[in-house]
This record gives C-alpha cells, structure tokens and sequence, in this order.
C-alpha cells in the first residue's frame, strides 16, 4: 500500500448486524476545506461519523474503524435493493474539499493510495468489482461524491471496480422507459429520480446531466453484461 499508515481512532462505530459482512466497498470525498477539518469531525464524538480509512492527498492513510465494526459514513442509502448499507460496507473517505470548497482532481499519489488500500479490502471480505461504489450510487438523492472528477477508469485499470468497455452487443434501439429497469438491475434505486445522473457521474462523467442518451446506455448494458445482472 502506498503511502504511511496511522492509526487515528475514531469512537464512532458500533457492531454490525448479525450474520451481516462486508460486501459493499463505498469510496466517499471528505467534502471539507481540509484533511485536518475531516479527519477532526470524523473522530469527534458529537458529530457521529467516521468512516474505517481516510485518504490523504500525500498518499497517507488514516485508520479509523476496525473492518469488522460498522462505521457510520452513507447515512439513508441503498443497494442492490436493500437498506443499512453502513451494516454491510466498508467507508473510505478520500481528501479533497468537494464541490462545496473548491472540487479538483484527486492527485496521483492519492489515488495510487487509494488503489493499494481498495485492493486489500476486496481481497480480504471478497467484495465484486461491482459492488466498488462512491457515495452517490448509494445515495443519488442526497450526495454527489466521490464526483466527476474521480478516477473511476484508472483504479479499475489497477484492480479495483469496474470501467464500461461497450461492444456492438450493446448498442440498438432503447427508450426512456427501459432505463429504470437497466438501473435497477445493476444496483441502483430504480425509483430514485437521480438514479439515472448518479450512474453518470460515476461511468460516464462527459455527459453529466441526468438526461439519457446512447453512451450511457451502452455502457450501462455493457456493465450489467459483464457482472450478468
């Protein structure tokens, strides 16, 4: 893993739901002016988040909760048609100060680090590649993060997630209508109205909006060909 590892606990955790794992890997931005103001709130007691990592923008990783303990980083979200995603997830949270303060690209280094910590997680609970999510695809109704601007193709390129690779198999006629139904089966709320901008920001960022066009279908058929959803 690239980058140092400290150990900055955070007492915001609790058990997770019996019988409940880790199947869900869930990347967020910190969305704060600084690491210093995130990494503060996230181990304060009266705010009650936290997440198991944060990510600096040096590389450096911050650990926070134990894996086997459910943090408290997606609030009201879901997936794959089921709720308390924090129950069965684990939450990184990665430095950068957001579309609130400023967003801009993830540095290299950053996202090296990332890369390394994300490969460890999915190899130790078994996590899908598709089941590599930001915040957004969880909460489409509320978040936006890890953003347009978040590598998505290059940490599939080193492991970790999925990155579309459409084929003529997936191109063809399609509507409106079919969409919700193509969101739904790959894990989205097909009854969340920002479904459709969420899967864009995290798979096809040149065409942000929310309004569907043949890219974006083509490569929402192309994941749920892969994954056989």
């Amino acid at each position: 893993m690239t980058g140092a590892r400290i150990d900055r606990s955070s007492p915001n955790h609790g058990p997770r739901p019996d019988g409940a794992r880790a199947e869900l890997l869930i990347l967020h931005y910190t969305g704060m002016p600084t690491a210093a103001h995130a990494l503060s709130r996230l181990c304060d007691p009266a705010a009650q988040v936290s997440a198991h990592y944060t990510v600096d923008e040096d590389g450096t990783v911050y650990a926070h909760v134990p894996e086997d303990r459910r943090a408290w980083h997606a609030g009201v979200s879901r997936w794959r048609g089921l709720g308390d995603v924090n129950g069965r997830s684990i939450g990184v949270e990665i430095v950068n100060p957001g579309h609130e303060f400023g967003y801009r690209p993830f540095p290299a280094v950053q996202m090296a680090a990332v890369a390394g910590l994300c490969r460890e997680i999915v190899a130790r609970h078994g996590i899908a590649a598709a089941d590599v999510l930001g915040h957004s695809d969880v909460a489409p109704a509320r978040k936006e993060d890890p953003g347009e601007l978040f590598d998505w193709p290059g940490l599939a390129a080193q492991g970790v997630g999925l990155w579309p690779t459409p084929s003529q198999d997936d191109a063809g006629p399609w509507s409106d209508s079919e969409i919700p139904a193509l969101l739904g089966r790959y894990g989205y709320d097909p009854a969340e109205p920002k479904a459709l901008l969420a899967f864009q920001r995290h798979f096809h960022p040149e065409k942000l909006g929310g309004a569907p066009d043949g890219e974006t279908v083509r490569r929402l058929r192309a994941l749920l060909r892969t994954t056989g959803r």
